[in-house]
């Protein structure tokens, strides 16, 4: 009857905001920070219908003391971990492409993305990506691909 009908959609209307209220309220964080150098000169792709994208990849090194003599160099373990770091801001997206190359020491932050591929065999694998929206230029010998 149009009194059960009334509680029907009441119910709905109540379930619907408190859904909308928990997603107001609920934060998160996804940032990153990599201080590294660039492993290879950044390549500018642009899938069809997409803006273009500038692509870079960049080394971290962790670096720690495996034995137990203090100042022995033999003890020192180091690991290099690479990242794929990706700009679609307009602006930033062309200055890096214009003046990071390789060796630079760049400071990157941004936000992690993971995502799918599929490669040249057919076969889909994982990508882990770093998006850019700040980049840091920490090397003296900054040139312009131009010059």
């Amino acid at each position: 009857t149009v009194q059960n009908g009334a509680m029907i959609l009441f119910r709905q209307l109540v379930r619907h905001q408190s859904t909308d209220s928990s997603l107001i309220l609920e934060k998160s964080i996804n940032r990153v920070q990599l201080l590294g150098r660039v492993g290879q000169d950044p390549v500018m792709r642009q899938v069809e219908g997409r803006n273009p994208v500038t692509i870079f990849s960049m080394a971290t090194n962790e670096m720690w003391r495996s034995g137990e003599v203090e100042n022995s160099p033999a003890d020192v373990s180091q690991k290099t971990t690479w990242h794929r770091v990706s700009i679609f801001k307009p602006g930033l997206r062309d200055v890096a492409y214009q003046y990071v190359k390789k060796g630079s020491r760049v400071l990157v932050e941004g936000k992690l993305d993971y995502g799918e591929y599929v490669d040249k065999n057919n076969v889909r694998r994982q990508a882990t990506t770093i998006i850019a929206d700040n980049i840091i230029f920490l090397s003296d010998n900054l040139r312009g691909r131009d010059q």
